[in-house]
């Protein structure tokens, strides 16, 4: 799931086991996290780290809503009477604020007990599923190898039958990206209405890197001179472009996009929802996007640690993007501290002049900063990995955007875009 900043204030997503998970997908850049933590480290956010947390982020959101998010790794893992005791604290400590809970989840734990619990307490859940067996199970085996399949499958029906909201994630890799129309219509076949697609992009590591735990290379500097933090003893910002075996071909991405879209234009529009179509219509109906990698700058989306360590971002969890620890530091300060405006405002002032002059920047904003390990034509360091693909999709996208932009702004259904297909 895709970070969402607030246009109210900040938003700091919870992972209570870490990196921690019961699959073993290839392409998992949070898998490797573990290696940041001694031999034996236990693995479980603790009591007093989750009243820290929920008593302290509630109190630095100045807006009637807060949005806790729930993340791993795979956060079912620490059980559900962890959850009990989450939102019982949340109740303690809303102060008049309404609260919601975002869980996601690869579904293969969700029991009737999780379902009950969810639907009671009105979470939103995302569940991870690829498409097809045959598609999902290339790179989401679990820890012995074992097709994860059927047992995603069964939490999706649980979640059903309980009445949970919830949506489906895919992640696109080299494995799946041939076959955008297949596993979006296996998606609606299941009953899945809210979809997101997430791009798989990962370099190969350096040897230093490779020494120290690190399955994938570390993201680009951001100017990490800027931020008044150590830099790192390893970096790889000058070293070659070595993707990883699962990472998407930047223009493949562009035409999986496509070909859903062109399928969801024609038939599913107000029926099914796909969040990345839903991010594209914000932009051209000129609103802020709630997705954190389209939106001009970054950096109020921040990570809590199962330690409560607090970091800069979730693809940024290495120790020279550490802010604090929600136990001892207020969240609105560490998020608004000299750092993190740095870090959030690196996004816009490293944009290349490609970026600066293109036309889809309005909607794109150069992605998110992990990604921009490429060069321009003309040898300027910093453009997006995605960048062939992205502009093939917003290309391809503009005539139709365009007319439901139109007719949303009539206040009319976008709906009717359909009779135009």
């Amino acid at each position: 799931m895709t970070s969402t900043t607030s246009l109210t204030g900040i938003h700091l997503m919870a992972k209570p086991v870490g990196a921690l998970c019961n699959l073993d997908c290839g392409y998992c850049f949070y898998l490797e996290k573990e290696s940041q933590y001694p031999a034996r480290h236990r693995f479980r956010m603790q009591d007093d780290v989750l009243e820290a947390y929920v008593r302290r982020y509630i109190a630095s959101v100045h807006a009637p809503v807060v949005e806790f998010t729930w993340q791993g790794g795979e956060p079912t893992l620490i059980g559900l009477d962890f959850f009990e005791r989450a939102v019982a604290l949340q109740r303690l400590h809303a102060g008049g604020k309404r609260i919601a809970n975002t869980l996601q989840t690869n579904g293969t734990l969700i029991d009737d007990r999780w379902g009950e619990f969810l639907a009671r307490e009105k979470f939103l859940v995302g569940v991870s599923l690829d498409g097809p067996r045959e598609l999902n199970d290339v790179a989401r085996p679990d820890k012995q190898g074992r097709s994860s399949y059927d047992d995603v499958l069964r939490g999706m029906a649980v979640l059903a039958s309980h009445g949970v909201d919830f949506n489906v994630l895919v992640t696109v890799s080299s494995a799946n990206v041939d076959h955008p129309l297949e596993i979006y219509r296996h998606l609606k076949a299941v009953g899945a209405q809210f979809i997101q697609f997430n791009p798989v992009v990962e370099r190969e590591p350096v040897a230093a890197e490779a020494a120290i735990g690190l399955h994938f290379a570390v993201p680009p500097s951001l100017g990490k001179a800027s931020l008044s933090v150590p830099a790192r003893a390893v970096t790889n910002d000058a070293a070659p472009v070595r993707v990883t075996p699962h990472t998407v071909p930047s223009v493949a991405y562009g035409d999986f996009l496509n070909a859903v879209f062109d399928e969801w234009v024609r038939a599913d529009v107000g029926t099914v929802h796909v969040m990345n179509f839903e991010w594209a219509l914000a932009s051209w109906c000129q609103l802020p996007t709630s997705a954190c990698i389209f939106s001009p700058r970054c950096g109020k989306a921040g990570i809590v640690e199962h330690d409560g360590s607090v970091y800069s971002c979730d693809h940024f969890m290495y120790p020279e993007y550490k802010l604090g620890n929600i136990a001892t530091d207020d969240p609105a300060r560490l998020l608004d501290s000299p750092a993190q405006r740095a870090f959030g405002a690196a996004k816009e002032t490293t944009l290349p002049g490609d970026c600066l002059r293109c036309d889809f920047r309005f909607a794109c904003n150069g992605e998110c900063p992990k990604n921009r390990f490429i060069e321009t034509a003309d040898g300027e360091p910093g453009l997006n990995y995605l960048c062939a693909g992205y502009k093939k999709y917003f290309n391809h996208i503009t005539p139709a955007m365009n007319r439901i932009a139109a007719l949303v702004s009539a206040g009319r259904s976008a709906a009717e875009v359909m009779r135009q297909h």
